[in-house]
């Protein structure tokens, strides 16, 4: 009896474990989480535009990421802030601050905010597959970082290589409005008894003209210099448009040339103080980097910790808009300050390419569930989606990276067809001279080429030789 009973409470113990062990085991579509109602604490920092409060609620692109991975993976969470605001560094005694110090104390399961992967938190934590690419940038006020505008700051919009071409342009236009309006028989039909009205400083006015919007005499009468003057005022027309769109955009960005353009030019410069955030990796960044540039800025943000160091990115941009002061950060933070905050630019260059990934206890089951979904939503374009949404912004401005002079290139096809009218019309001009050469050669029983060559070298002749042969014609007559 004692036999059959132990019997049997060891088949229902069996029983037991093995349904315990199935109901434990992960089912297809679900992630196997570390609370047994598949509950875990997410773990933000409250940054606009990451993690903000409205209300009662929290929002940002973290929240909605957050949301699409539990929609994915089908979990539930719970969130929670993290205690002393900060990502994560090694403190004194060795041990770890912020959410990768939580993660470790195993208070929290994953982390989802800006953490940037660095070896040192590889080292301690796991991350999935980055979810924003980002970079070490400055940010700087308008006003402390550009410099006065030059005399000649009107020329900006284009580039030197384009004012030659445009130089160079109007006087071929002109030339051949001054050639075609000589050799055409309907603008000049008897060379020794007129004057021909489109001379050379003629020419050059009817075109200064047209670069104004304004009509200049004489006006032309032959098919071939109407030519001319049709493709010289379309190319005008849009030669305008193109410098007034480049014009204003360079006054309405505020995109003047700026002093800090890289790292080294902040270094150089004495009117701006400059720093980061406080334990964050741009920190150990330039302590940990070989480079001399970077060395200086480490050991200036180190014997001034106490001036230049923030405690956090609010800070960082409010210290940049009110002071004389450089914030050292993320590039992609520092666009997002940019586009709330009209009056805050990013110098050019951008440092030490680097990701935003979620983190997570080293050997995690979420790991790798959660960098697949990342990547499906890469694949997909929801974070680009999410990346437009919020960082959509307020200022009507042209950036700086995207602004520059127009380069001759940029209006080739302009240039090509201004040459093209141009050719067009000097060969109607010689069309209607070799008609006109036709008709004279078959009144007067001449060669046609020999009357050709006549009419050219007539329509040639300088101004006084003309008159000189007027003079002397009627010399005779007298």
């Amino acid at each position: 009896m004692d036999k059959g009973l132990h019997f049997t409470i060891c088949v229902v113990t069996t029983v037991l474990l093995l349904r315990e062990s199935i109901l434990a085991a992960p089912k297809p579509g679900f992630v196997l989480l570390q609370s047994i109602n598949s509950f875990s604490f997410y773990l933000p920092v409250l940054e606009d535009p990451y993690v903000m409060v409205r209300g009662a609620e929290l929002e940002g692109y973290c929240m909605d990421l957050l949301g699409a991975l539990a929609g994915m993976l089908r979990f539930q969470y719970r969130v929670k802030v993290v205690g002393d605001g900060q990502y994560g560094a090694v403190a004194a005694g060795g041990n770890w601050t912020g959410m990768i110090g939580e993660i470790l104390r195993r208070e929290a399961d994953i982390a989802v905010a800006p953490l940037t992967v660095t070896s040192a938190r590889e080292e301690v934590v796991s991350f999935t597959t980055p979810f924003l690419q980002t970079g070490i940038g400055i940010l700087l006020r308008k006003d402390t970082a550009s410099q006065d505008m030059s005399f000649f700051h009107f020329l900006s919009p284009f580039s030197k290589e384009t004012w030659t071409a445009l130089l160079f342009a109007y006087l071929l236009t002109c030339f051949c409005l001054f050639l075609v309006a000589r050799l055409s028989p309907c603008e000049w039909n008897e060379p020794k008894n007129e004057e021909n009205h489109f001379t050379f400083l003629n020419s050059l006015w009817f075109g200064a003209g047209a670069l104004a919007l304004q009509g200049a005499s004489p006006r032309p009468q032959a098919l071939s210099v109407r030519v001319i003057a049709v493709v010289w005022w379309l190319f005008t027309l849009a030669l305008l448009a193109a410098y007034i769109a480049n014009f204003t955009a360079l006054l309405s960005s505020g995109s003047e040339q700026l002093p800090i353009q890289t790292f080294e030019d902040l270094v150089k410069q004495r009117n701006l103080e400059f720093g980061t955030l406080e334990g964050s990796s741009t920190f150990y960044y330039f302590k940990n980097s070989k480079n001399p540039i970077h060395q200086m800025i480490y050991e200036y943000m180190e014997k001034r910790r106490e001036h230049v160091l923030v405690k956090t990115y609010q800070e960082a941009v409010q210290r940049v808009m009110d002071s004389n002061y450089a914030f050292i950060g993320e590039s992609i933070s520092q666009d997002l300050a940019a586009a709330r905050h009209c009056n805050l630019i990013r110098a050019p260059e951008v440092i030490g390419a680097r990701g935003f990934g979620i983190a997570t206890t080293q050997a995690s089951p979420w790991t790798k569930p959660l960098s697949i979904a990342v990547l499906k939503l890469r694949e997909s374009g929801d974070l680009d989606y999410l990346r437009n949404k919020w960082w959509e912004s307020s200022c009507l401005r042209q950036s700086r990276d995207r602004w520059g002079p127009l380069e001759p290139p940029a209006l080739g096809g302009l240039f090509l067809t201004l040459g093209i009218g141009l050719a067009l019309g000097i060969l109607a001009a010689l069309a209607e001279l070799s008609s006109s050469s036709r008709r004279t050669a078959a009144h007067t029983k001449k060669s046609c080429c020999s009357v050709f060559t006549e009419e050219i070298c007539t329509r040639l002749r300088i101004k006084g030789t003309s008159r000189q042969s007027q003079e002397t014609s009627g010399k005779a007559n007298a």
